[in-house]
């Protein structure tokens, strides 16, 4: 189970506590006293990882090898064709004033998805791209998130280009969130990142868009009736993570012969999971109601345990209000994901019947309002651990475990299915 956002750094608010620390957590913590805990750099010592390359790594894929950026695993994992030298990004609806100065990089977070449709399809209705003769397919998925593919009628195009999006830049070929984004920020003009053409022609055609698209929102409908009623116009188009091709992931079943599972709801999880060879347990987009939705995930979950050895589970929940700085809504997002999820869940399972791993993808803290580089939390219990004999499940007690602090998120799917097949040996 990958938590999104779960990490923190102790909040004087809460007592010194992280938002993990303070909430009550009856349901994990009874997997601790039996589990080995420690912390874990997703990606690398350093780097404020985006999801998509935690996830690549945590599911035993080094970023170094099989990364090529997440503009590709969105499109991919929205059901959209992504032929080598096609360029793919990520893209947010975002909210700009007269001056261009970012008021809101997710339009308050109340875009609806039928809005954004609405927006999107006049976006690939009424925009031409003329830099080079080429086409594109916009995309929105889920509320101010959507993915755009540029197709170049002869030859191809890079993925070497920097982000429009301010608040994410390039570290070592990986996306990565900045520490702060600047009250005045703008959005950045699209630039190659070396010397070919194709990508600067690639970042022509990015600023192309958003110039064109720029001009379409402010006046759409759509967003005069959001004004109307005093919401935020979704006026911008911000890009990131652009990639020219999809990764080529070992088959996961065959590389451990195990048959995987996945249990995700956003599109760039859905990509991942897909291109690495696993089974997909289909569940809708988050309703908003976290309860329901945690819910209705252990629900699934428990239907399909007999179908499949291991299963990859990303739960959302504690990264958006943590990027709002609202520890409060952290903690209590935590605290409902263990009560809905990991209480129906162990409620029908024996815990030591089955082997359970419980980290996140990166830490989120709320005093940042962004990824951090901190190491998250990380938790393996279950039949045959020997356990730690801890208390709590948070990042102050993880730092007491056994497993110590891993380096990178690539070492720990070996060390779970060898714990797995340990588990099996033993057990006949």
């Amino acid at each position: 189970m990958v938590i999104d956002g779960l990490g923190d750094r102790p909040i004087s608010e809460l007592g010194n506590r992280t938002p993990l620390e303070a909430a009550e957590t009856p349901n994990l913590d009874k997997l601790v006293p039996k589990g080995k805990l420690g912390l874990m750099y997703t990606v690398g010592k350093g780097i404020a990882p985006e999801s998509d390359v935690a996830v690549v790594s945590i599911l035993g894929y080094d970023p170094a090898k099989f990364y090529t950026g997440r503009g590709p695993l969105e499109a991919f994992g929205s059901n959209m064709i992504v032929n080598d030298g096609d360029l793919a990004l990520r893209c947010n609806f975002a909210t700009v004033d007269s001056t261009n100065k970012i008021l809101d990089r997710r339009v308050g977070r109340n875009l609806t998805t039928s809005e954004a449709t609405e927006l999107s399809k006049s976006i690939n209705s009424e925009i031409r791209l003329e830099t080079v003769p080429s086409r594109f397919e916009f995309k929105s998925t889920v509320g101010y998130r959507a993915v755009l593919v540029i197709r170049k009628s002869n030859g191809s195009l890079s993925g070497n280009i920097t982000n429009t999006d301010p608040a994410y830049t390039h570290i070592g070929g990986f996306g990565v969130a900045k520490s702060k984004l600047g009250a005045e920020a703008s959005p950045e003009d699209c630039k190659p990142m070396n010397a070919t053409h194709e990508a600067s022609i690639s970042a022509k055609l990015v600023n192309e868009f958003v110039e064109k698209t720029r001009t379409l929102l402010e006046y759409h409908p759509v967003n005069i009736k959001r004004e109307s009623s005093g919401r935020l116009k979704a006026n911008m188009i911000l890009t990131r993570d652009a990639g020219n091709r999809l990764p080529t992931f070992f088959d996961i079943n065959k590389k451990y012969n195990i048959d995987f599972a996945s249990l995700v709801e956003m599109p760039v999880e859905k990509g991942i999971a897909t291109l690495a060879g696993m089974a997909t347990i289909e569940i809708p987009p988050p309703s908003g109601n976290l309860s329901q939705d945690s819910q209705l995930k252990a629900s699934k979950l428990l239907e399909n345990l007999q179908y499949h050895d291991a299963f990859y589970i990303h739960i959302k929940g504690p990264d958006e209000p943590a990027h709002d700085g609202n520890f409060e809504l952290k903690k209590r997002s935590i605290e409902i994901i263990d009560a809905d999820f990991f209480g129906k869940l162990l409620g029908a399972l024996d815990p030591e019947e089955i082997l359970t791993c419980v980290s996140a993808d990166h830490s989120t803290p709320c005093k940042m309002k962004s990824h951090s580089d901190d190491p998250v939390p990380l938790l393996i219990a279950g039949k045959n651990i020997l356990g730690d004999g801890l208390r709590k499940f948070c990042e102050r007690e993880c730092a007491k475990g056994s497993l110590g602090v891993l380096p990178k998120g690539s070492e720990l799917m070996p060390i779970l299915v060898s714990q797995l097949k340990q588990k099996v040996n033993s057990t006949g």
